[in-house]
């Protein structure tokens, strides 16, 4: 193969195709004909002797050389897109219309923030939320169901930080810390929390597939312990009025405790014993990655996510009261 007579549009059909890893999707990505594109990717594997490609029942699968090869191309396209794009992009006169995905407790604590955004720099940009149903997004934006995914995805942003070829790329908003919460005024609310009292309480568990297992259950199974769990609800929102009203406890991000709805009725306090950090991560599709209205989201959840931290709760009603007595 010589490099002068390689149709470089070819490169370009390519590189949606590994963005997409289904040619289906390329196609519309392109403007193109599922056969069309197709038939590039039969031109290019003849010009570089490789099958590049190989499908799959959910796609396309790359091969080796491919996934070698994809770093350089997309390198080099993002630099010629580069060179031809404008240099200036007005958010002011964008047009576009997002999908989103988050829990419902992180969609309320940074919905009203990003509203105000759009309405003063960004009038013609729209948001669409999708239910977050689960801790693996990626198959959501593999399909174009979504164009980000905000919220704690246990294990994918660590793959991902290792994974090459992967078309998802991420970024970590914010670590927090995971805390007891329970109403004013519970048996539990008065002293340090005890393991032992801890694990005799009833408990409620936000779990977004309803299974009645999660991060604590694994956590005091190390130790050899474990918990009831009367109660499973897949909203923040309803976590917070139930504990609010009975005297069942639950673990939440000590950041999502204001996004309740019922805060001013909770105390939280220190678990009585070790859990991972929780992770605030953002998600995003390589095919959207370049976007300057894009860009202009994701920079925006950064600045929310940076002022959201300096307003975290520092400590409860209780916490302070023991403070106090010390």
């Amino acid at each position: 193969m010589s490099f002068l007579t390689l149709d470089l549009n070819l490169l370009r059909v390519f590189d949606a195709v590994m963005t997409e890893q289904n040619l289906t999707r390329a196609a519309g990505h392109l403007a193109m004909t599922q056969p069309a594109v197709s038939n590039a990717i039969k031109r290019l594997r003849e010009s570089l002797g490789d099958e590049l490609l190989i499908r799959t029942a959910y796609g396309v699968k790359p091969t080796p050389r491919a996934e070698a090869l994809w770093p350089s191309v997309r390198q080099a396209l993002a630099a010629l897109e580069a060179a031809v794009m404008p240099e200036t992009f007005d958010v002011s006169k964008a047009q576009a219309t997002f999908r989103l995905a988050m829990a419902d407790a992180t969609a309320a604590l940074w919905l009203p923030s990003l509203v105000r955004s759009i309405e003063k720099e960004a009038p013609g940009v729209n948001i669409r939320m999708v239910p977050l149903t689960t801790r693996e997004p990626r198959p959501m934006l593999l399909r174009g169901d979504i164009d980000l995914a905000v919220g704690f995805f246990p294990g994918v942003a660590a793959q991902l930080s290792y994974e090459t070829g992967s078309p998802i790329r991420h970024e970590r908003l914010y670590s927090g810390e995971y805390v007891a919460v329970m109403r004013k005024n519970h048996p539990l609310a008065q002293g340090k929390l005890e393991l032992d009292s801890y694990c005799k309480a009833d408990h409620l568990l936000v779990s977004f597939s309803g299974r009645a297992h999660g991060l604590v259950d694994e956590a005091l199974a190390q130790i050899g312990r474990e918990r009831r769990i009367l109660l499973t609800v897949n909203q923040f929102f309803t976590a917070g009025r139930v504990v609010a009203n009975s005297d069942l406890v639950t673990v939440l991000p000590k950041h999502l405790i204001a996004s309740t709805g019922a805060a001013d009725a909770l105390v939280w306090r220190e678990l009585p014993f070790q859990l991972p950090a929780v992770h605030l991560d953002m998600l995003w599709h390589e095919r959207d990655g370049r976007s300057p209205a894009h860009r202009w989201l994701r920079n925006n959840l950064e600045s929310m996510s940076a002022s959201a931290q300096k307003t975290l709760p520092q400590k409860s009603e209780t916490n302070e009261r023991m403070e106090k007595v010390a």
